[in-house]
């Protein structure tokens, strides 16, 4: 790194990254001890990855200003393994994501982000949003009344706060309020101390007590792959978005190889993977942070809090963090999704929709994410095929005719292309003119072979003009140059087989 550009990153802006990134880190700490307790383990756990993973990629991520730390939608993805097999095989999975995203980082996978359609995006969001918010349910089951009231008056400061100042994260107040609230009226509420140890050194080097065994990898590797995918289009999305609030560029290849190795680091440090936060990140960009600074600052301030202010945090009601939670959801939630649903197209609507339920019926971010591609790529498809356009001109003498085609030709073109030429039609000779048409594939040679075939075979001389370079190459390459005698005595009802295909040449 040049000193210009060590300069522009971390010292262009240094006070007001400072003032960002003590915001986000204190707003870090709910959040934080929340997804532990979603992905079933010690408040620390998710404390140690966000402290690790915001330092980490404050140096080698490929996005200043954006943050990273433990989120949620990487701990919905660790439930049952932690449930199954504990936190040794979750710190283990937690070191194989971070490699695969190295992996990646080095296979330049990142360039790839531009083929996720707005509408997969979307429904990833949205149901990120619903996920977290089923994940708070089981905390308000079965408990007694105090703890609705906490959620509901929790929730009033949350919202009702902001209107007045906007100096101090309404999470923070609510939890402090609360707190002191919970401790003066002795209520008997769960609190964050019940749900296991906080930390109350710097996190130390230790190897996942896991042994080192086939059967060790085929349980982790599952997990490591669909956290490291999902993982890195989190991240990918929160450097997007930070891109276009700071209308400055990002390296999304350098983003995974950054994420891959806190992701590493963190595993050998006694905490969870993490990824890009959308949330956060737009904290840190609306209070001024821009600069890798605020990146390091966040996660400075978050050790700071809760090494020197533990006894504190362990007295925060469980009540308060979910309604913490549930605020994160209903802000991730895109409702103009669904305000907007009569004025985006069906396609679009559709793949939003199976994205999000094929998400949260699986609870597999990849799986929803590749169905959505999937569908886009077929909607796409089908789109383009529609656009292919035969024009058809006869010579006055009527014995010459001409098929002007434009458009692009593939195998979803196949029906309406052929169904746009006239083969029984007593004609001396067939031009079919290319000029403004494009081969893609070999079922676009098949078809074309077939037309002439046909052609031919009713006594009809035809002739193919106009293929650019592209086209013609993939012709010569697909086609077959041993033609039979295809005379007007031939069998017209017989299928053309590889052997009878024309040149695209003067037939």
């Amino acid at each position: 790194m040049n000193s210009r550009r060590l300069r522009q990153e971390w010292f262009s802006n240094v006070r007001a990254d400072l003032l960002a990134g003590a915001v986000v880190g204190l707003a870090l700490i709910p959040e934080a001890i929340a997804f532990s307790i979603i992905a079933g383990v010690d408040p620390k756990v998710g404390l140690y990855a966000s402290f690790i993973i915001a330092v980490m990629t404050a140096f080698l991520g490929g996005r200043p200003g954006s943050i990273s730390a433990a989120t949620g939608a990487m701990a919905l993805l660790m439930i049952d393994l932690v449930k199954d097999h504990g936190l040794p095989y979750l710190l283990a999975a937690t070191l194989l994501t971070g490699i695969i995203q190295v992996v990646f980082g080095f296979l330049k996978l990142g360039r790839q982000m531009k083929y996720v359609p707005r509408a997969v995006t979307i429904g990833y969001i949205n149901a990120l949003a619903v996920l977290i918010f089923l994940a708070q349910l089981p905390q308000l089951t079965d408990v007694s009344v105090a703890v609705y009231v906490l959620t509901g008056l929790s929730l009033a400061i949350i919202y009702i706060l902001p209107r007045f100042t906007k100096a101090v994260p309404s999470p923070l107040v609510a939890l402090a309020v609360m707190t002191i609230a919970a401790i003066a009226l002795k209520l008997e509420v769960p609190r964050v101390g019940d749900m296991g140890e906080l930390p109350t050194a710097l996190p130390f080097f230790a190897l996942p007590q896991v042994p080192l065994t086939l059967e060790t990898l085929q349980i982790i590797f599952p997990y490591s792959l669909t956290l490291a995918i999902v993982g890195l289009l989190a991240s990918f999305l929160t450097a997007s978005l930070v891109d276009e609030l700071t209308d400055t560029p990002s390296d999304k290849n350098q983003e995974a190889k950054g994420q891959g190795i806190a992701n590493i680091v963190t595993g050998f440090f006694g905490g969870m993977a993490g990824c890009g936060m959308i949330g956060q990140s737009v904290i840190n960009v609306q209070s001024g942070g821009r600069g890798r600074l605020s990146t390091l600052a966040s996660g400075v301030f978050l050790l700071f809090a809760i090494l020197v202010l533990q006894d504190w945090v362990k007295q925060m009601p469980m009540a308060t963090l979910v309604a913490v939670m549930i605020m994160v959801s209903i802000g991730t939630f895109r409702w103009s999704s669904f305000k907007n649903i009569s004025r985006i197209p069906r396609s679009e609507t559709l793949v939003m929709l199976s994205t999000m339920f094929v998400t949260i019926f699986t609870r597999n971010f990849a799986l929803g994410v590749v169905t959505g591609i999937v569908m886009s790529t077929v909607f796409f498809s089908r789109k383009i095929a529609d656009l292919v356009f035969v024009d058809k001109v006869i010579s006055n003498d009527g014995t010459h005719r001409i098929y002007k085609v434009a458009g692009q030709i593939f195998f979803l073109s196949k029906e309406d292309f052929l169904g746009s030429f006239d083969f029984n039609e007593l004609v001396d000779r067939v031009t079919v003119d290319l000029t403004h048409a494009h081969l893609w594939d070999q079922g676009s040679v098949e078809m074309l072979d077939k037309i002439v075939i046909k052609f031919r075979r009713n006594g009809t001389e035809v002739e193919l003009v106009g293929l650019n370079q592209a086209s013609a190459t993939l012709y010569d390459k697909l086609a077959t140059y041993k033609q039979p005698d295809l005379s007007p005595n031939s069998d017209p009802g017989k299928e053309p087989n590889e052997a009878e295909y024309p040149s695209h040449h003067s037939q």
